[in-house]
């Protein structure tokens, strides 16, 4: 593990996340910057947008920009759900929006380009990362500054991905001891894995408002500027 300063860990300049919130993907809503999700992976069709920019084949995916899709694929094939055409008898791709990108049209079409390879779906490229089945809020107070932030993160985040998130706040993050009710977090674990319990489905059972507690990091100075 290389050492930044006192800390040691990743070098965050090219650290990549693996989890993002529906709330994030939801950011990523217009045909130049475009992101959709579909069986719990999260896709920036950016490129795709830009490549068929004008199409008319683009505007069903456009509409759902920053959208969850998986309601469009068979979860056993990975591929578009198919139907029978009642036109013709055959089976076909079902979409309920309209022919998108990649989709052969109904009856035969001599002007339909076929050469693009796999079709969009199938193409890892366009893969950012995994979506959160399930996010929780965190509080992170910085004890130098006394400055508070809450962020909302995936269950399934490590604490240098939480740390990641943090830094658009604070570029010294991991110059900072991360720690919680006094013992030092192990930074690769969950915040669950750390003692860090999510207690919403208690809250919820009692039926108390569960944003009226939210579990608190504290960070402690190390006496080093390290600024990505």
């Amino acid at each position: 593990m290389p050492r930044r300063g006192l800390v040691a860990g990743p070098d965050l300049e090219y650290f990549q996340r693996r989890y993002f919130t529906p709330a994030e993907v939801a950011q990523h809503n217009r045909p130049e910057d475009l992101w959709v999700s579909y069986l719990g992976r999260v896709y920036d069709l950016t490129p795709l947008a830009q490549e068929y920019k004008g199409n008319l084949l683009l505007k069903p995916i456009v509409e759902v920009a920053g959208q969850d899709i998986s309601h469009w694929f068979d979860p056993k094939t990975r591929d578009i759900r198919k139907h029978i055409d009642p036109l013709t008898g055959c089976l076909r791709y079902c979409t309920p929006r309209g022919r998108f990108v990649h989709i052969p049209p109904q009856l035969p079409c001599s002007d339909w380009a076929n050469d693009f390879g796999k079709p969009w779906w199938q193409r890892s490229y366009y893969e950012v990362g995994r979506l959160s089945a399930k996010s929780r809020s965190i509080r992170i107070i910085n004890t130098f500054t006394s400055q508070e932030h809450t962020l909302e993160v995936g269950v399934l985040e490590s604490i240098w991905e939480i740390l990641h998130r943090y830094l658009p706040y604070n570029a010294h993050a991991a110059s900072y001891t991360w720690k919680y009710e006094g013992k030092n977090l192990n930074m690769d674990f969950t915040l669950e894995e750390n003692g860090i319990r999510d207690e919403e489905e208690e809250f919820d059972y009692l039926n108390m408002d569960s944003t009226l507690h939210t579990p608190a990091i504290l960070l402690y100075f190390n006496d080093d500027l390290t600024e990505l």
